[in-house]
C-alpha cells in the first residue's frame, strides 16, 4: 500500500501482504491493519474485542488463523481497525466516551484509510466480543443503510452466570496488559484444546483497554435489542460451542435472530470447536470461510437490489 495521502502513514509491512497504516481523524490518529486486493470483490472492515489490538485478526505468525489472509486469497481488501481508544488512539481515549463520536470515528477512519482506493461491492463488518456494540451502532447509524452487512461473533444478550462480575472484577484491577487470572483464562481460553498452544491467552497482542468499556460492559446488553430492530442490512450471528461468557446454543441462537426485526435477511450459527475467540482457534479458517461465504451470498442479493 502506497502512502499518497497526507493524512496516511504506513508504519510497517510484515512480509505477508500486512500493512500497519495509521489516519488522522480530527487530529485523532487510527490505525489499522490492511491487507488490500487490486480489485477488490469488497471490503471486510474487521472490529476486535476488548483488550486486544488488531492483532487478534492476524495473530503474529499464524496465517492459517488469519482472517486478513484468508480474506485477500478470496479477493477481498481486508481492514482490521484498532477501534476508538485502542491503537494511535489510546492517548485519546477520553474523549471517546458518547458513543456517537465512535461511530463517527470509525466511519471517517475507514474513509480515509481507502480514500481512492477500490471498494467492490462496498463494505462488510465484522466484528468480535464488545466490539459487536460498535458495528451494531455502525450498522443502525444513518450510513448503515449502504452497507453489505454485518457478522457479530462472541456476544449475545445474556451472560452465563458470573461471567459478568468475573470480567468486571478484571476491568477493575487491571491497569495495562498482562496475563488474565484463571477464572477470566477460563472464560476466554477454555477448554484450551480449542487453540494452538502458543495463542492461549493471547499474550502477543494484550493491550489497556479505553475506560469507557467498563461502562459498556454493565449497559451494553440491555441495550442491545433496541439497537438490534433498527439494523436493516443484513446479519450473521455466530457463537462456539464452546462459548463460555454468553448463553450460547439453539434456543439462545434463535433468541437473538428475532431481535433483528428490521433485517432483511439473519442467519445464526454454532461454530463446531469454537471458544470465546473464534479468530483465534483451530477452527478459525473454518469459521472465516463461513463467514465469506455470507458476504458472497450478500454480493449476490446486492446485484439483484441494483
Amino acid at each position: 500500500m502506497t502512502s499518497s495521502e497526507p493524512d496516511l502513514a504506513v508504519l510497517t509491512d510484515d512480509g505477508t501482504g500486512v500493512s500497519r497504516v495509521v489516519v488522522e481523524v480530527d487530529g485523532i490518529p487510527m490505525s489499522a491493519l490492511i491487507r488490500e486486493v487490486p480489485q477488490p470483490r469488497a471490503v471486510i472492515v474487521a472490529l476486535h474485542g476488548g483488550a486486544v489490538t488488531s492483532r487478534y485478526f492476524h495473530y503474529p505468525d499464524r496465517p492459517r488463523q488469519s482472517l486478513l489472509w484468508a480474506g485477500a486469497t478470496l479477493g477481498y481488501t481486508v481492514i482490521a481497525l484498532d477501534r476508538p481508544g485502542y491503537g494511535e488512539s489510546a492517548g485519546h481515549a477520553e474523549q471517546m466516551n458518547p458513543p456517537q463520536r465512535r461511530v463517527d470515528l470509525a466511519y471517517a477512519a475507514v474513509d480515509r484509510l481507502l480514500a481512492s482506493r477500490p471498494r467492490g461491492a462496498g463494505v462488510f463488518l465484522l466484528a468480535h466480543s464488545i466490539g459487536c456494540e460498535l458495528a451494531v451502532r455502525m450498522a443502525c447509524d444513518e450510513r448503515g443503510t449502504g452497507l453489505l452487512g454485518v457478522e457479530l461473533a462472541g456476544s449475545g444478550r445474556q451472560h452465563h452466570d458470573g461471567a459478568l462480575e468475573t470480567m468486571s472484577q478484571w476491568r477493575r484491577d487491571s491497569s495495562g496488559p498482562r496475563r488474565t487470572g484463571g477464572s477470566l483464562r477460563a472464560l476466554l481460553w477454555e477448554p484450551t484444546w480449542l487453540y494452538p498452544a502458543d495463542v492461549v491467552g493471547g499474550y502477543r497482542i494484550l493491550s489497556p483497554g479505553p475506560a469507557y468499556e467498563g461502562v459498556l460492559a454493565r449497559t451494553w446488553a440491555p441495550e442491545f435489542p433496541q439497537h438490534a430492530a433498527r439494523v436493516r442490512i443484513p446479519v450473521h450471528f455466530t457463537l462456539g460451542d464452546h462459548e463460555k461468557v454468553w448463553r450460547s446454543g439453539p434456543e439462545a441462537l434463535a433468541d437473538l435472530a428475532t431481535l433483528f426485526t428490521g433485517s432483511p435477511r439473519v442467519v445464526v450459527e454454532e461454530q463446531k470447536d469454537g471458544g470465546h475467540n473464534l479468530s483465534l482457534g483451530l477452527s478459525a479458517l473454518a469459521y472465516h470461510l463461513k463467514i465469506l461465504s455470507f458476504v458472497e451470498e450478500c454480493l449476490l442479493a446486492r446485484g439483484r437490489a441494483i
